[in-house]
């Protein structure tokens, strides 16, 4: 496959689709969280985290059609649902929901180790996310795009290294023999 196919319109809008379903299996995922058992929803995570990723990653603004200006929209996630779906995880995972986050800023000037929740990181992710495939779903996908791109500038901005450090989290429930897996 070339170049020019491998990034040509209609493969981009195939990519775009597949990121909005693995999204949506996402945002379904974190949402069903507290009718799955830890097991089952780590695994989920650690399928669908590293797919999100990359194609996050790999999809580039100059891959999309270029738009002069789009539109922001607004959060549908608002506070009540975002600590809902918290919560949820947070009560899933128990003790495994705290993790040593090395990442923090304020961890250069710390004696004492920072925590993370993987609940509240996944949450964060969950929101942008359930924004875009919000988005797209309102718009019966005219606006993919323009969702897209705005994730993907919330993904530049913070949610990628989120991600990055919860998939290093979820690894460690997932393989260590400390879990209360």
């Amino acid at each position: 496959m070339t170049t020019e196919e491998t990034f040509s319109d209609d493969n981009i809008s195939r990519r775009l689709i597949g990121v909005t379903s693995l999204a949506a299996g996402y945002c379904s995922a974190c949402e069903d969280a507290r009718e799955m058992d830890k097991e089952s929803f780590v695994d989920r995570m650690l399928d669908l985290l590293p797919r999100i990723y990359w194609e996050f990653f790999d999809i580039t603004a100059d891959d999309v059609v270029a738009l002069e200006e789009f539109d922001y929209f607004s959060s549908y996630v608002d506070e009540d649902y975002y600590e809902s779906i918290r919560r949820h995880i947070e009560a899933l995972l128990g003790p495994d929901d705290v993790f040593l986050e090395t990442f923090e800023e304020d961890m250069k000037y710390s004696d004492t180790p920072i925590g993370a929740s993987i609940a509240e990181s996944l949450a964060d992710i969950f929101q942008p996310l359930f924004n875009f495939i919000s988005i797209v779903k309102d718009t019966d996908g005219e606006k993919i795009t323009e969702a897209y791109l705005q994730c993907k500038e919330d993904f530049e901005a913070y949610w990628s290294q989120a991600l990055c450090n919860v998939l290093r989290a979820l690894n460690n429930i997932k393989y260590s023999n400390n879990s209360s897996y």
